[in-house]
């Protein structure tokens, strides 16, 4: 007997996707949204909505099983280091001392990241207020021209970059869901 789980899929127009067009929450059926601003706050809250939507009907357990060793990734990890990154964002932004770590120096987002139902719910908490805490900065500057922060990036750069790291982490997020219960990515 095996520990791999087999592969499996909910989609059934595509089975090797995670879900049918017509079922996934991502495709809102209508155009794009017009102008930059729009698009890339439309690629952000796909991602964001991609990383919910694989840890979704999970256990505790489930969410904090690491990938293989030496790597202390999971998706409860990822969870966390995205919280942690948000609230990296904001600090190169704002004036004045940075916010302090939320999980410590290091590793501590997944070293931390612990089958337990009530750091699993602080953790999806502590994501969605961190990403609106950096949401409403960012919208104080419309234009993606602007320099912001001591490093003087552009708001087009932090918006980028924030696509960036919660695409590159949904890849991730696919190949531990697949590791947990088999169900194929998107």
């Amino acid at each position: 007997m095996s520990d791999v789980p087999e592969r499996w899929s909910r989609a059934s127009v595509y089975p090797d996707m995670w879900a049918d067009p017509d079922e996934d929450p991502r495709n809102s059926g209508g155009a794009s949204p017009d102008g930059e601003l729009a698009t890339l706050q439309d690629f952000l809250s796909g991602y964001r909505l991609a990383l919910r939507m694989k840890c979704e009907g999970l256990e505790p357990a489930q969410l904090a099983c690491r990938s293989v060793p030496p790597s202390t990734m999971s998706l409860l990890g990822l969870v966390r280091h995205l919280a942690e990154v948000e609230r990296d964002w904001r600090n190169w932004i704002l004036p004045g001392d940075p916010a302090p770590k939320l999980y410590g120096a290091d590793d501590g987002d997944f070293e931390g990241a612990v089958a337990e139902q009530e750091l699993v719910e602080g953790a999806f908490a502590d994501l969605a207020r961190e990403q609106a805490a950096t949401d409403a900065v960012l919208d104080g500057y419309p234009d993606l021209g602007a320099r912001v922060g001591r490093d003087g990036n552009s708001v087009r750069e932090l918006l980028v970059h924030r696509i960036e790291e919660y695409a590159r982490h949904c890849g991730h997020a696919d190949l531990l869901r697949e590791r947990i219960d088999g169900r194929v990515g998107q």
